[in-house]
């Protein structure tokens, strides 16, 4: 259903260097990009994320509400996210834990105030 999502950034070679090594944890790799842009993936037909610096030039503001959900295989898969993230600049937004019977989750923000979230989620 999801193709890729873009998140904006004011420093591309922090961006980069922060999701290679965040998303990296997941086998996920740079697929392509060129200056402005850089998109990551695990595989062929599998969503991507992409980081960008703003199409019109202005300066990357965060989106108030948006948020990119990253699964993290397991509840221990969640915690390696959030604390990789974590060492690599991230400031928390909500330690990880459950947030009902059937989501575990953590959040973060990016070196550029980017949310994140990690998640497991099991539905019955």
């Amino acid at each position: 259903m999801i193709g890729y999502v873009t998140i904006g950034t004011n420093d591309m070679d922090k961006a980069v260097e922060f999701y290679d090594a965040l998303l990296g944890e997941l086998g996920a790799k740079q697929a392509f990009g060129m200056d402005r842009i850089k998109f990551w993936s695990t595989g062929p037909n599998s969503p991507m994320l992409a980081v960008c610096i703003p199409y019109d030039q202005q300066e990357q503001h965060r989106g108030n509400g948006n948020m990119v959900a990253i699964p993290g295989g397991s509840r221990e898969g969640v915690d390696k996210l959030y604390n990789k993230a974590i060492e690599l600049g991230a400031t928390c937004d909500g330690p990880p834990g459950e947030r009902m019977p059937v989501f575990y989750g953590a959040y973060v923000r990016d070196l550029d105030g980017n949310k994140l979230c990690f998640f497991e989620m099991k539905m019955s």
